[in-house]
Order: C-alpha cells, then structure tokens, then sequence
C-alpha cells in the first residue's frame, strides 16, 4: 500500500483524487490539503510516499514546495497550466497530469509509483499476518482472506480453503490492516473488497457468502462503491 496525501487548492479538485484514489487498491490517500503550507507543516513529522501536487496555489507554487522538501517523496504535479511541465520533469516528477484529467490516466500515474518502489523492494504485495489459533500462531496471507467475523473478543478469519478463529477483534486488525483492502460494513463483519462477486445497497456477495450491510456503514459503503 503506498501512503499519499493530495494538495490542491480548488476542493472540486481535491474530490477527483480522492474518489479516483479509492478506486485504486494500492493507494491509500492519507491527507488531503486545500493550503500547501499546511502541507509542507505536516509533511515535517509524517512520512509518506507519494504527493499529488498542484503548481499554482495561492499560498505557494506547488513546484517551490516540493523544491524546499528535506526528504522528497514520489511527486505527481497536477495542474491546468501546460508551461510548467518542464520544471516538473526537472526535478524527476513521477508524471504530470494536465487538467482535467480522466481516471484512466490517473492510473496510470500511480501505477509508475507501484512499479518504482517494487523495483526498490519497498511495496510488499504479499502481506501475512500471525494470528494465535489455540496453542499454535497461523500464517496468513491477506490476500487469502475472504470475510472476518467478529465472534465475541474473537475473529473468524473466513478464508479461500479454510477457517481460523483467532483471539482478536475487528478493531484490533482494522487498526493494523485497514489500508489493505479491508472495509467494515457491519459491526460483526468485514470484508476485502477484492474478493467482491456482487454488492447492492442491502448486502455484499463474497463468492457464496452474504454479507449485510449494516445501517451505520451503509453510507460510507455507497459511496465506497457509488450506490
């Protein structure tokens, strides 16, 4: 999963990344900023690795933010205006996006900074976990991972050729593991959304399994998936 944070001054602007950013399963988008200066601030103490980055912003130029960076994450500069395409490039700009921008050449842009830190050996596409099963502790692969359960301080990792009930609750893993696919959408259930067969606005299909939609999570989950 790559940590990003977007900076743009128009918030129109803002709600394109971020709606295409949930559409990619690499990309966690973190933060977003409409004042690059407060940026820059949070960029002090939080590390991340990739910035959407806007150029002409009323605070700063998005160009001379990332120029004053001590350490300079991946950059996709974004912006309406073509002539700043060679200052970008300059200072080794992953892509640079001319507005507006479809989703198709969103992806691609991120798609770079995925195929850049797996050739650093940074992105780890295989995550596992250890969970304690009785006297034994389980590896499991994420990616196996079908639906949890929560089952009183238990999970029930419901998975693609078994079960494992772990001592755990979904807060517990959430708190580790919510950028890898994994979305609540009940108080007893989470699912990961790669292994989606269906959805509508009452339940979610993984493979044969059923899973309803909790009222409290329903909202989030149609925006998630544009119900």
């Amino acid at each position: 999963m790559i940590k990003a944070i977007a900076i743009d001054d128009e918030p129109i602007a803002l709600d394109i990344i971020r709606r295409y950013a949930d559409k990619i399963s690499f990309i966690n988008l973190e933060k977003q900023f409409l004042n690059g200066l407060e940026a820059k601030e949070y960029l002090k103490d939080n590390e991340v690795q990739l910035l959407f980055l806007d150029v002409r912003m009323p605070d700063i130029n998005g160009i001379d933010l990332f120029k004053e960076l001590p350490e300079k994450p991946m950059v996709i500069f974004s912006t309406a205006y073509s002539e700043y395409a060679l200052s970008g490039f300059e200072l080794e700009a992953l892509d640079y996006l001319l507005k507006p921008y479809t989703f198709e050449r969103f992806e691609k842009a991120c798609q770079r900074a995925k195929e850049l830190l797996e050739l650093k050996g940074i992105l780890d596409n295989n995550p596992t976990l250890f969970v304690k099963d009785g006297y034994q502790m389980i590896k499991i692969d994420l990616k196996d991972i079908l639906v949890l359960q929560a089952v009183g301080n238990y999970i029930r990792f419901i998975l693609k050729e078994r079960e494992v009930l772990a001592r755990m609750t979904i807060k517990e893993f959430l708190s580790e593991w919510a950028d890898n696919n994994f979305l609540q959408v009940h108080r007893s259930y989470v699912i990961n959304i790669e292994q989606i067969r269906k959805l509508d606005r009452h339940s979610i299909w993984i493979n044969d399994i059923e899973i309803p939609i909790g009222g409290s999570y329903s909202e989030e989950v149609r925006e998630r998936f544009n119900l």
